[in-house]
């Protein structure tokens, strides 16, 4: 397969943190996905497309248990 932004021939499945948002946080999940080694193009399937939607649904409906990674902080005006 041949990527459809830069043409290059090298995509190979690799493990990237997918970010969901949701209000002013930020969820990491870690996938595997098809990735072009020359621009970074990314390529979803279906079923991962499905269970990131599933995932998002069950963080808005608070089915999920987050661990804590860090703090982001922001200087007040």
């Amino acid at each position: 397969m041949d990527c459809v932004i830069c043409h290059g021939k090298e995509i190979v499945k690799t493990e990237i943190r997918e970010e969901i948002k949701t209000g002013n946080d930020i969820i990491y999940v870690s996938i595997d996905i098809p990735v072009c080694k020359n621009c970074g193009e990314r390529y979803y399937d279906r079923l991962t497309i499905q269970a990131l939607e599933g995932i998002r649904e069950k963080l808005q409906n608070k089915e999920l248990k987050l661990r804590e990674v860090g703090k982001v902080l922001e200087l007040a005006g």
